[in-house]
């Protein structure tokens, strides 16, 4: 990788705790230890499948002239998830955003009619702002300046995007239980205890699953096209089933009041 595309990458370790928190992480206060690390090792997790996007995708970004530093860093991925941020807002406000959460609510009240409405429409709002802020600071920027952006419409790609959408929105999760764990009782910091060694598992094995099996199948040229494609999918699949289960029941958190939508505070 460019020393370029190194420093977005750490720009960007930065950058999604702003997102998701709007300060650094060691400024966000939490109940437990626990969540915490959880929470960096799904990020880290994700991180080594962007690595692995970058390079796919050939990544060029701009050059660098002057010396940038951890404060310099910071500024960086201080703006950058400012810019994210707010694109997120727009975005999720528009009439096709509204329509798609819409949908996704009146699926999740057919699981649990008995949802609080009010309480799980603003976790649904928030849920798809927070992942389109971070598709925009990681993603959208690294399309631009990538080369071969067309090498992600490949298998290989395809794995990697998979893996990405899977911690990115366990990602999400672990940052939702640090802001809500000011409000959990004793019961309740028992409930969560032994999820962080599950959530660790997920991440990384996702992240291996897809990177493993992208260059062990690249390393067979005698095995046709459909063949590789076909293993791939196993991977995959079995990757998301297996993180699936560390969701904590995220997707259960919706409801249908769709004109409310406009007014709930995203960020």
């Amino acid at each position: 990788m460019l020393k370029e595309s190194k420093i977005t990458v750490l720009e960007n370790f930065y950058g999604i705790d702003y997102v998701l928190f709007g300060k650094d992480l060691a400024r966000v206060e939490s109940c437990c230890p626990l969540l915490k690390e959880d929470y960096l090792s799904i990020k880290g997790a994700m991180l080594s499948v962007y690595v692995e996007m970058l390079k796919l995708m050939n990544h060029e970004p701009p050059k660098l002239n002057e010396f940038v530093d951890k404060s310099g860093l910071k500024s960086r991925a201080r703006n950058s998830a400012r810019i994210a941020r707010e694109y997120a807002e727009r975005l999720v406000k528009s009439t096709k955003s509204r329509h798609n959460i819409k949908e996704s609510l009146k699926e999740a009240l057919e699981e649990n009619p008995n949802a609080n409405v009010s309480t799980l429409v603003e976790d649904t709002i928030r849920q798809k702002a927070w992942s389109l802020a971070i598709d925009s600071l990681l993603v959208a920027k690294a399309l631009n300046e990538a080369v071969e952006v067309s090498n992600m419409n490949t298998w290989e790609g395809t794995l990697l995007e998979d893996s990405y959408k899977i911690l990115r929105d366990n990602l999400i999760e672990a940052a939702w239980q640090i802001l809500d764990s000011q409000n959990l009782d004793e019961i309740d910091l028992q409930k969560i205890k032994g999820m962080g060694g599950r959530a660790r598992k997920v991440g990384w094995r996702t992240a291996g699953a897809s990177a493993r099996a992208a260059k062990e199948l690249a390393a067979k040229p005698k095995m046709n096209l459909a063949t590789k494609m076909k293993r791939a999918a196993k991977v995959g699949q079995a990757s998301m089933k297996r993180a699936a289960k560390v969701g904590h029941g995220k997707m259960k958190r919706a409801a249908v009041k769709a004109h409310k939508i406009g007014n709930t505070k995203i960020f």
